[in-house]
């Protein structure tokens, strides 16, 4: 394996890995044997726990001594718990950014939202898969709203909470695409950033990250729960 190839084939490797995570292909908890993985996508087991130490880094995969790498588990009482913090930390950044923000911030919103309303959801061949190109546009819009704050150790803590929440992001979306309207709830956002209404948008935010736990509680509790997750 030569040094200017190791890097392309553990960020192939890191990609195929997070996106059979994201897609349930690898289920939470689940166990990651390096001979498995090496196998499965036809790698060394060198840069297989390359990928695995990038994936532990980002909250997706987690590292037990003695028994190696599994799929970071989830359960209810971590939504739960996960959803709370949420929703005091990014609706206080929200606010910091209505009162720092100003024009500059108002119009990064509205740019962020324009490339969003933009990009398709959900991917062309797995139409219960969301788009990579529709998560970051996502990320990024949710990123904007709370750019306005001056506080570098909020903005901290509210992007760690939202990446913690990425798995159960995921998978509310094809639960609830037919009783939910996400395309309305980013615009509605939007409005009232530019109304300049910060307890609507506060208001609109806690609403957002509540019914993606909701809409999770409601199908999905059950499961998650029956599998000991």
């Amino acid at each position: 394996m030569s040094r200017s190839g190791a890097p392309t084939r553990a960020a192939r490797v890191h990609a195929e890995l997070r996106a059979d995570i994201l897609a349930g292909r690898l289920t939470p908890g689940a166990r990651l044997p390096f001979a498995e993985l090496s196998a499965r996508y036809g790698m060394s087991m060198g840069v297989i726990r390359e990928a695995l130490t990038r994936l532990t880094a980002e909250g997706l995969v987690e590292s037990e001594p003695q028994y190696g790498f599994r799929v970071t588990p989830v359960s209810v009482e971590d939504l739960r718990h996960l959803t709370e913090a949420r929703l005091a930390i990014e609706t206080l950044v929200l606010r910091q950014a209505f009162a720092q923000g100003g024009v500059a911030w108002e119009s990064s919103v509205l740019a962020a939202h324009h490339r969003l309303e933009r990009t398709p959801q959900m991917t062309g061949d797995d139409p219960a898969r969301l788009a990579d190109e529709w998560v970051a546009a996502h990320n990024a819009y949710h990123l904007a709203l709370l750019s306005g704050c001056p506080n570098p150790r909020l903005l901290a803590m509210a992007a760690s909470l939202r990446d913690s929440a990425e798995l159960y992001r995921r998978w509310s979306v094809p639960l609830g695409r037919e009783h939910r309207d996400i395309a309305g709830e980013h615009h509605a956002l939007l409005d009232a950033v530019l109304a300049q209404d910060a307890d609507a948008a506060a208001a609109l935010l806690a609403a957002h990250i509540q019914h993606t736990t909701d809409v999770l509680l409601e199908r999905s509790a059950a499961e998650i729960d029956a599998a000991g997750l």
